[in-house]
């Protein structure tokens, strides 16, 4: 069996949560990568990536994997940086997202910044593993134009038979196979693609597989296993969230209904993203599906008056009850039954605010 090995490998995690930055720590552990950097958000890993220069003792990583909803720099700005700066120490380096902000626009955004890879949250010890195992084994070329420099957006295996949508034949390209001079066409109408050697299989040792590298079982169950032991101390975590979100409930309804709650319904936003992330990871999907739908009903522009405060309440009460029971998995018959009551409450409260 043909297996990668990321000993001689370094990853680079930015992720403001320190609780899933701690998890994720320990899966990459146990995939035994060589080194691992950390930083709590996009500002803290400019500044890392800055000291990576000529003259620097620290190693640039080979691959990179940012949360992206981060104050005061999120994973998109910093992706934008890590593409466009002189200061990046390789703007070509893998760059997977990893969020519970798997809409489509955050996907877009992202996916035109040059995204190697989104990883959507919650995530499991084998969907990691996977995505590196992709970004190593079968790296995309890298495209830059005037308007875009990342990897090839077209994944040429899942275009359509008939749907070509690239403009140039490849014969009007131009093919580069150095990374030295990256620097952008000074015409809108070229195109230049760069195809260079794969030094990360290389370096992991699959530089003679036959086929695609197999996943270790052994290191993939230790790493399940690891997040069923951080599962344990996600309730905690879980009801420290809850308070909080009790607590900008409590705040809002102090504040001013028109116009002074804004910033109390948008940090409840972020907790509830952050809810919606993590709770399939450890076991909880119901906290998952919760969060999503108290993200959904709290995006800018939401209604701010005392039943959206209500409804806000209501997905607290609803968490907890999953947490208070250990309401694993699906739930059964209980967890439906809880996901009925919460949207029966949330349409009557808004039946009143209608």
């Amino acid at each position: 069996m043909d297996v990668l090995d990321f000993s001689r490998l370094g990853v680079f995690l930015v992720e403001d949560n320190h609780f899933i930055r701690r998890t994720v720590v320990d899966l990459l552990q146990q995939f035994q990568f060589g080194r691992i950097a950390t930083a709590k958000n996009g500002e803290e890993a400019i500044d890392y990536m800055k000291t990576l220069g000529s003259g620097s003792n620290f190693t640039a990583p080979d691959i990179v994997i940012s949360d992206l909803v981060m104050t005061p720099i999120n994973g998109l700005l910093f992706l934008r940086w890590m593409r466009t700066a002189k200061e990046s120490p390789n703007r070509m380096i893998p760059y997977i997202m990893l969020s519970g902000a798997a809409d489509g626009t955050y996907v877009s955004s992202a996916r035109d910044l040059g995204v190697t890879e989104f990883l959507a949250k919650p995530f499991s010890g084998a969907s990691v593993y996977k995505h590196l195992v992709k970004v190593i084994e079968a790296p995309r070329q890298f495209v830059t134009t005037t308007k875009y420099f990342g990897p090839d957006r077209r994944r040429q295996k899942q275009e359509p038979p008939g749907e070509e949508r690239r403009l140039k034949d490849e014969k009007e390209i131009t093919i580069v196979y150095s990374a030295e001079k990256v620097v952008k066409p000074k015409h809108p109408t070229d195109v230049w693609y760069f195809r260079l050697p794969n030094t990360l299989k290389e370096k992991a040792g699959g530089g003679g597989f036959k086929g695609a590298a197999e996943m270790p079982l052994e290191l993939l169950e230790e790493a399940e296993q690891q997040l069923e032991r951080a599962a344990l101390d996600f309730t905690t975590w879980a009801q420290d969230y809850l308070k909080k979100l009790s607590d900008y409930c409590a705040e809002a309804l102090a504040a001013d209904a028109i116009g002074g709650r804004a910033k109390h319904f948008q940090e409840i936003n972020l907790l509830a993203l952050e809810l919606r992330g993590q709770g399939g990871t450890f076991g909880y999907p119901l906290i998952s599906t919760f969060g999503k739908m108290l993200y959904d009903s709290t995006h800018e522009g939401c209604r701010e008056d005392d039943n959206a405060v209500g409804i806000v309440k209501t997905h607290i009460d609803a968490m907890r009850a999953v947490l208070r029971e250990k309401i694993a998995g699906d739930g059964g018959k209980i967890g439906r039954e809880l996901l009925a009551s919460l949207q029966k409450a949330i349409q009557s409260r808004e039946a009143v605010i209608e």
